[in-house]
C-alpha cells in the first residue's frame, strides 16, 4: 500500500451552483476520482475511494484541506501574498510533517510548460468552463493534464499556481494520468461538485507550522550515504 500513498501524497502537492456568478470569496468542494485498467490496482484504489477536497479562497490566498480514512488529512495552504505554500500531512504511516515551498515559478520553469486550447467547453454547476491541455515537462518526463477552467472564480489554488500566467481561470474539471514504475497508468479525474460563496477569515491562510509537526527533509541520492 505504500506506493499508493505515495500516489496520494504527489496528488497533494502535486482541487450550490451560482450560474456564472463572479466569486472572489468562498468554498470549493472537489471530488477525485482514480482508476487503472488493472484489477489489482484498482481494488486497492476502491478500498480508499473517491477522495473529498475543500479549498477555501479568498483573494489570491487559497487552502485546500483533504482528509482520507487510509491516507489521512493533508492541507496545502497557498500564500500568494507572501509568495509562499505550505503543506501539512497528518499520515498514519509518516505522523506529522510539513514542507514549505516558494511559489514564483521562474522563466525556466515556464519554458517546460506548453498549452493548447481545446476549442471546447463544458458546463459544470452553471459556469461554462473553457478547455485547455497542459503538457508539463520535468526530469526528463512529459506529464499531460486537461482542464476545464472559469474565470468567474477568482481563486488559487495548488493546480493553476503550478501553470503561471498560462493558467486562466480556476479549474473545475481535470483529467490526466499518472504513470507507476511497473508502467501501470492510473487515471485521476476531479470535478468541482459545489461552489459557495462566503466569508473566509485570514486565519485559514496562515503559514504558521502548528506544533508537533516536522519537517519532510529531501530524499539524499542513492550515491549518497
Amino acid at each position: 500500500m505504500k506506493k499508493y500513498f505515495l500516489f496520494i501524497l504527489f496528488i497533494s502537492l502535486t482541487l450550490n451552483t451560482f450560474a456564472q456568478k463572479e466569486i472572489k470569496e468562498g468554498v470549493i468542494k472537489v471530488k477525485m476520482t482514480m482508476s487503472s485498467e488493472d484489477s489489482q490496482i484498482n481494488s486497492q484504489l476502491a478500498m480508499m475511494g473517491d477522495l473529498v477536497m475543500s479549498t477555501y479562497f479568498k483573494g489570491a490566498n487559497s487552502r485546500t484541506e483533504m482528509k482520507n480514512p487510509m491516507a489521512g488529512e493533508t492541507i496545502t495552504i497557498v500564500n500568494s501574498d507572501k509568495k509562499k505554500s505550505l503543506m501539512l500531512l497528518n499520515n498514519p504511516m509518516l505522523g506529522k510533517k510539513y514542507r514549505e515551498s516558494d511559489i514564483a515559478l521562474s522563466e525556466e520553469d515556464l519554458k517546460n510548460i506548453t498549452v493548447t486550447e481545446k476549442g471546447d467547453t463544458k458546463t459544470i454547476l452553471g459556469y461554462v468552463c473553457k478547455g485547455y491541455v497542459f503538457t508539463i515537462k520535468k526530469d526528463g518526463k512529459e506529464n499531460t493534464v486537461t482542464m476545464y477552467t472559469t474565470e468567474k472564480i477568482k481563486a488559487i489554488n495548488q493546480n493553476n499556481m503550478n501553470l503561471g500566467k498560462k493558467a486562466k481561470g480556476f479549474p473545475m474539471y481535470m483529467t490526466g494520468e499518472i504513470s507507476q514504475p511497473n508502467g501501470i497508468a492510473i487515471k485521476m479525474v476531479l470535478e468541482a461538485t459545489e461552489v459557495k460563496g462566503e466569508k473566509i477569515a485570514d486565519a485559514k491562510f496562515s503559514l504558521t507550522v502548528p506544533e508537533g509537526y516536522s519537517k519532510i527533509e529531501p530524499q539524499k541520492p542513492s550515491s549518497i550515504d
